[in-house]
């Protein structure tokens, strides 16, 4: 009968908190900045044509369909 093998647990790398709030801040942006460019049609871009026209055309840009 073979011997057993001792099973040792496996090590997982501690993240810190403020690596973890960093990354969620990052992200947190991210999908701000995705939301203006992909789906905001002027509701919170109130800073007259030129925003809408930045953002519009970033729209065509990433080919994200807006018309």
């Amino acid at each position: 009968m073979p011997k057993a093998q001792s099973v040792r647990p496996l090590a997982l790398p501690v993240v810190s908190p403020r690596l973890l709030l960093t990354a969620a801040g990052v992200v947190v942006l991210l999908l701000a900045l995705a939301y203006l460019v992909a789906f905001d049609q002027g509701a919170l871009s109130r800073s007259g044509m030129y925003m809408h026209e930045l953002m519009h055309d970033g729209r065509h840009l990433l080919g994200v369909p807006c018309h």
